[in-house]
């Protein structure tokens, strides 16, 4: 009985103790402020080219084909991508959150983005879909481009916002996609 009154006690002064206000006060109640910072100086930023890599290059992506430009990993003929740039409205991730109606090849599904993180993007996900789009697992946005993403964080297609609540793109496969609300 006497252990059970001493682990008791000593709960209870453990408890108390647990309970002390600490502050950044001296003991005379006067607030202790950190010495200031003294400026350093910052050197100066050069630039120039980076050299080709030399060795093992297995671990590069092959360099785009003269006549093609890869956006968000996805090829697309020279001027395609920019002639849909150019045209296309600004977007951001949080405009893009919630539940979509996609057309694609003639086909229409459901496609839902959330801001969930995945790998390199957000979480995302299609139902009923067909082709290239049943694979989607994330999605993300690069400039005024939405790409589309499969599980394993390969791009399947890239979307440019044409009007207050459409997207219009393409898959890999060349496949059109549209995204509406």
């Amino acid at each position: 009985m006497r252990t059970i009154h001493a682990v008791a006690g000593l709960a209870l002064v453990l408890a108390v103790a647990g309970c002390q206000r600490t502050s950044m006060t001296d003991f005379g109640g006067n607030p202790m402020q950190p010495a200031p910072l003294q400026a350093q100086p910052v050197p100066t930023v050069q630039s120039s080219q980076l050299s080709a890599p030399t060795g093992d290059t297995s671990q590069f992506p092959a360099a785009p084909v003269n006549g093609t430009a890869a956006v968000g990993g996805v090829q697309t003929p020279a001027g395609t991508e920019v002639a849909a740039a150019t045209n296309a409205l600004d977007v951001t991730k949080e405009s893009m959150v919630g539940n979509w109606r996609v057309s694609n090849a003639g086909a229409s599904c459901d496609m839902f983005l959330t801001l969930t993180n995945l790998g390199s993007g957000s979480r995302g996900g299609t139902r009923g879909c067909a082709g290239e789009l049943t694979t989607m697992g994330s999605w993300e946005v690069a400039g005024k481009q939405v790409v589309l993403k499969d599980r394993n964080g390969n791009p399947l297609a890239r979307l440019f916002k044409t009007a207050d609540s459409r997207f219009d793109g393409s898959t890999n496969g060349g496949q059109s996609v549209s995204l509406s609300r």
